[in-house]
């Protein structure tokens, strides 16, 4: 972990007592998980104004077991590390092997969904530029799984494919009713209506059509089939989390008749592998997060330092983006806490004088706030000046008023909800999106990921943030919503902001189901602007790649309520799976 050893300054001496260690396994109780809103006090001062709280778990994972793993990691690291090359250069024949584009797309796709594609990103680029080159004529495959599939691949990879492709499927009637008995086929149709654009009405169609067939084939297929579909109806394949969709299909391929042993093996070792490396990094946020004793010292905020490594898994797992991952772990952590002062414990007058110290970037304008708040503030700017320093050794940049910015743009976001909340306000869902897709803490987020992914920095290098801004745009509002339909019902019953939910609510007089729907549809829409917007923009592929995996990890992250909230039940068996139990190799 030598490239992050520039974290370890400090500039805002942060005093802190050792913290308590909890057992590594899960610690709930049930009255642990209630939320409901009450009063607490959190200091002897009689001036102290009255505080809410959210009533949040402790943590569920202990710190000092994480700090013990190296030595075990070590012993099996130099192992899998050669049988791990030795594996790949086999799956580089493979890739060579065949001319047919049908077979090489589908070997294409095996190879993402396994979640060793980041091997073979030029091997992959020179097939599909090959395929468009070649003027590959998708019109005349013989099958819709074969067309679904390659439309799907293309525009994933940024090749703007005509969804006409698929007109040799229709009548005047609609999709033709032949297609009806194939299970595989209005798969693929399925999972590639998820890479429509807008106003793609033909797809729109398509996606309707394979859904309301493969409900009702669902009892008519074997079972590992029925499981595929069930598990694409709840979430389809474009909107999964990478590393998480690597794990569960490693255990889908297993069965598969017609298998390559050596993608197999391939794909059991390197995420071993890799989950070794995300161990070992794992450490270092981990020994930070201990250093700073916020679990008792901010008792009223969100103790998740690994569920927030897991956020940071989620936007980018390749292994030689450790730097980036530690980074974005830290700053997710700092938001969380922030977040809660704002939307909890901070009074309005404290939140506005913390919005004004972060905005005049001068810790003599915090003096009139409590010794807690005075804390998150200190963090926050040793924080900031840590990431500049960083990008000063490594690239002669200062990125400190980008930094800066966005931290203003966000508290001063955060600032307007706290508002909302003081005065009693509902806005309208247009008024509400406004400013709730700074809140969410996306664009932050991309800013500090974008300085520590390994781009060559110049002093107008993040200007191309500022233009290649949609996606960041259509990315944050997929987040916000998703974490709306997740937290929101909970976040009320204690008394919080409106959300989207309520929002649309109060505006239109629905009920909360019809609400809920209406955001679910948002949500596909903006996912429409975000595919688009893939093929469109100008910025790095890598940080576009960023940008669409942190929409992804929203789905994972909220798919069964707050996640991060309460990450005693599917949170924790996530991250059990990926961060401590290991693909067995047998």
């Amino acid at each position: 972990m030598a490239a992050m050893s520039c974290f370890s300054l400090a500039r805002l001496p942060i005093s802190s007592t050792s913290s308590s260690t909890r057992n590594f396994s899960c610690l709930t109780k049930p009255h642990s998980m209630r939320r409901s809103c009450k009063i607490v006090n959190t200091t002897e001062k009689l001036e102290e104004p009255p505080r809410r709280s959210a009533n949040y778990h402790p943590t569920i994972w202990d710190h000092s077991t994480i700090q013990s793993i190296e030595n075990f990691s070590s012993l099996k690291g130099n192992t899998l590390e050669r049988r791990r090359e030795s594996l790949k250069n086999e799956v580089k024949l493979l890739l060579d092997a065949s001319d047919d584009p049908v077979a090489q797309l589908q070997l294409i796709d095996t190879i993402q969904r396994l979640g060793i594609a980041y091997h073979f990103d030029n091997e992959i680029k020179s097939i599909l530029d090959r395929i468009r080159d070649c003027h590959f004529d998708l019109e005349a495959l013989d099958c819709v799984h074969k067309t679904a599939l390659a439309f799907r691949l293309l525009r994933q990879h940024g090749y703007d494919v005509s969804s006409d492709v698929f007109q040799k499927y229709r009548d005047s009637q609609g999709f033709k009713d032949s297609l009806t008995d194939d299970v595989k086929g209005l798969l693929s149709l399925y999972e590639a209506s998820f890479l429509s654009f807008p106003g793609e009405q033909l797809m729109e169609e398509a996606n309707k059509f394979s859904v309301r067939h493969l409900e009702s084939l669902t009892q008519k297929v074997g079972l590992d089939i029925e499981e595929q579909v069930r598990h694409s109806l709840q979430v389809p394949l474009h909107r999964r989390m990478r590393r998480l969709e690597a794990r569960e299909y490693i255990d889908v391929y297993q069965r598969e008749e017609g298998k390559s042993s050596v993608l197999l093996e391939f794909a059991k070792v390197d995420f071993n592998f890799v989950q070794i490396i995300h161990q070992m990094e794992l450490k270092e946020p981990s020994k930070w997060w201990i250093s700073l004793n916020l679990g008792s010292v901010l008792s009223f905020t969100r103790d998740r330092l690994v569920e927030n490594y897991l956020w940071a898994i989620g936007f980018v797992y390749e292994p030689h983006m450790s730097k980036c991952r530690i980074g974005i772990t830290k700053a997710v952590c700092i938001l969380s806490v922030i977040d809660d002062v704002y939307d909890i414990y901070g009074s309005f007058e404290e939140v506005e004088i913390l919005t004004k110290t972060i905005k005049s970037w001068d810790p003599h304008e915090m003096r009139n706030l409590p010794e807690n708040i005075k804390l998150c503030y200190k963090i926050l700017y040793n924080f900031i000046e840590e990431i500049t320093t960083c990008t000063l050794l490594d690239h002669g940049c200062n990125v400190m008023p980008f930094l800066k910015e966005e931290w203003e743009n966000l508290c001063g976001a955060f600032l307007v909800e706290a508002k909302w909340f003081h005065e009693g306000y509902t806005p309208s869902l247009k008024e509400y999106l406004k400013n709730a897709w700074i809140s969410i803490g996306g664009p932050m987020t991309f800013v500090f990921a974008y300085c520590l992914l390994g781009h060559t920095l110049g002093d107008n290098s993040l200007n191309c943030l500022k233009q290649g801004f949609d996606p960041i745009y259509w990315s944050s509002l997929i987040l916000r919503l998703n974490d709306d339909l997740g937290t929101s019902k909970v976040e009320m019953e204690r008394g919080d902001t409106p959300k989207s939910v309520q929002c649309h609510m109060r505006e239109t007089d629905e009920s909360d189901e019809v609400s809920r729907e209406y955001i679910k549809n948002l949500v596909d829409h903006f996912w429409k602007e975000l595919n688009q917007e893939s093929i469109r923009t100008h910025l790095p592929k890598n940080f576009m790649n960023l940008v669409t995996n942190m929409a992804l990890a929203s789905h994972c992250i909220f798919q069964f309520g707050d996640g991060i909230g309460d990450s005693t039940g599917i949170t924790k068996n996530r991250i059990l799976s990926l961060f401590f139990n290991n693909v067995p190799l047998e």
